[in-house]
C-alpha cells in the first residue's frame, strides 16, 4: 500500500495521474518503444489459436536431388487429399502443386476444439535446374505424394506440362 505521505510527495513530484496509479518518469523514446513492443508481443501470444486466420491448409514440402540419377524429387505430404482433386503442373523451372483438402460432412458435431487446417491449397516450388518436363512422374500413396522429374541435359522450349498421378497401394 501507498502511505499517504508518499502519495503526496509523488503526486508533487508529478508522478501520479488523479486516478491514484503510479505513472513512470519521463523515459526516453527507446524505452517507451521497448515498452510498446512487449505489450505488442504479449498481445499476439495470448490470442487463442481458432481466432487467428491463416491461409487454410498448406501441406509440407521436401525436395531433393539425387546425386547419382540428377533426378530431382518432390515429396508433398497430402493426407485426406484425394488424388482425383490434386493438380500438378511443371514447366522448365516451376513446379505448382494445387488441389483442396475437404472438412468431413460433420453433421451432428459440436466443436470444442479445431486444430486441424482444410481447405485450397497450392504450392510452387522454384526448381533450380532445367528438368526433362515430358519425363516427369507422380504416385499417391498413403497420403505422400512423390513427384520424379529427371534432370535435362539442355533447357527446353518453355512449356507447361500437367502430370498425371499414379495411385500405388
Amino acid at each position: 500500500m501507498i502511505t499517504s505521505n508518499r502519495v503526496k510527495a509523488e503526486r508533487a513530484l508529478g508522478h501520479i495521474e488523479l486516478s491514484g496509479t503510479i505513472t513512470g518518469m519521463a523515459r526516453d523514446p527507446i524505452d517507451r518503444l521497448r515498452g510498446e513492443m512487449e505489450e505488442l508481443f504479449a498481445e499476439l501470444w495470448q490470442a487463442p489459436r481458432f481466432t487467428r486466420r491463416r491461409g487454410g491448409y498448406r501441406p509440407s514440402v521436401d525436395v531433393y536431388r539425387s546425386e547419382r540419377t540428377g533426378e530431382l524429387t518432390v515429396v508433398a505430404e497430402l493426407p485426406g487429399v484425394d488424388p482425383a482433386r490434386i493438380q500438378i503442373y511443371v514447366d522448365e523451372r516451376t513446379l505448382v502443386i494445387a488441389g483442396e483438402r475437404r472438412r468431413p460432412s460433420a453433421a451432428g458435431r459440436v466443436y470444442q476444439q479445431m486444430e486441424i487446417d482444410y481447405g485450397r491449397f497450392q504450392r510452387q516450388i522454384a526448381l533450380a535446374e532445367h528438368i526433362d518436363v515430358e519425363s516427369c512422374k507422380a504416385a499417391y500413396r498413403r497420403g505422400v505424394l512423390t513427384i520424379t522429374m529427371p534432370a535435362a541435359k539442355r533447357a527446353s522450349e518453355p512449356m507447361r506440362v500437367s502430370i498425371p498421378i499414379k495411385r500405388t497401394k
